[in-house]
This record gives C-alpha cells, structure tokens and sequence, in this order.
C-alpha cells in the first residue's frame, strides 16, 4: 500500500467549535499547490477526517487532482485520536494507493508509528504537510518514509 498522508489547510483561528474551523484562503492556496504532488498519482481513495477544514482541503485536492470519486469521511481521523487504531482500520482496506486528510497531533504520530514503530519521533507537517509512506504490510515500524513536503518546499 502506497499511503498519502495530508494535513489540512491552514484554517481560520475562531469557530463555533474546532470541528468547524474552515480553511482560509491561504489555506485552499497550499493545498491546491500540494495538489501537483498527487497529480499523476492513481487514488483508490482519499479518506478525510469529519472536521469541516479536513472536509475541504479533501474537496479541493479532489478537485485539483480531477479524482472522480467522492470522499469518504473517516471519524477515527480526528485531531486527538489513537494512531494505533488507525493502523487497526487501515489494515481493514484494499487499496493500494490511499490518500488520508487529517490534523496534528495525529498526522506526525501516525507518521512516526508507521516508520518508527513508535510515536515519539517528529516529522514536521505544517499546513498542507504531505507525507508518503509505503507499506508491504501496515503495521507500526514496517513503513518506508518515501517523501514528507511541505508547502515552503514548492515556494520559489
């Protein structure tokens, strides 16, 4: 399994609840330039957390990218939840190419668990952060860490 990891856009800092935090128009700009990272690459699906900026930094990757099916919502992609049961869902999946739109804490930690076995280790993901990652087996430790980019990569 190719796994693509993306952190939301930047979003706006006050909301009716963190769940309803929107992106901003910065924020819909780093994603749609991290699109051209995903651009030629064959999703099976991209998976997004239920909170409206991972809603639609989804929505705007899957329109940069001309991805033709819908996106699936995933409650176990929130900010604070367990990296370990993520591995537990993801291991439930047949794709093999599968894009994930979630938020920190989880982003950095699903990362470290999957390449180090662990989830101590920092890997940066700004707004937008895409990691890729690939997979013989999903498990914690077992992943190759392909790419991490981040919008300031593409500046310039």
């Amino acid at each position: 399994m190719r796994l693509w990891i993306l952190r939301h856009g930047q979003a706006a800092t006050q909301a009716a609840s963190d769940a309803e935090r929107p992106l901003t128009p910065a924020g819909e700009a780093e994603v749609q330039a991290m699109s051209a990272l995903l651009a030629n690459q064959p999703l099976d699906a991209i998976l997004a957390s239920p909170y409206r900026r991972a809603q639609q930094t989804a929505a705007v990757m899957r329109s940069a990218i001309g991805f033709t099916h819908d996106v699936a919502t995933a409650p176990w992609l929130t900010p604070d939840d367990d990296p370990g049961e993520v591995l537990r869902f993801l291991s439930e999946r047949s794709e093999q190419q599968l894009l994930l739109v979630s938020h920190q804490p989880l982003v950095s930690q699903l990362v470290s668990l999957l390449v180090e076995g662990n989830r101590a280790s920092h890997y940066p993901m700004p707004t937008a952060g895409l990691a890729c990652i690939d997979l013989d087996f999903v498990a914690a430790g077992l992943g190759t860490l392909v790419a991490l980019r981040v919008p300031a990569d593409l500046a310039g």
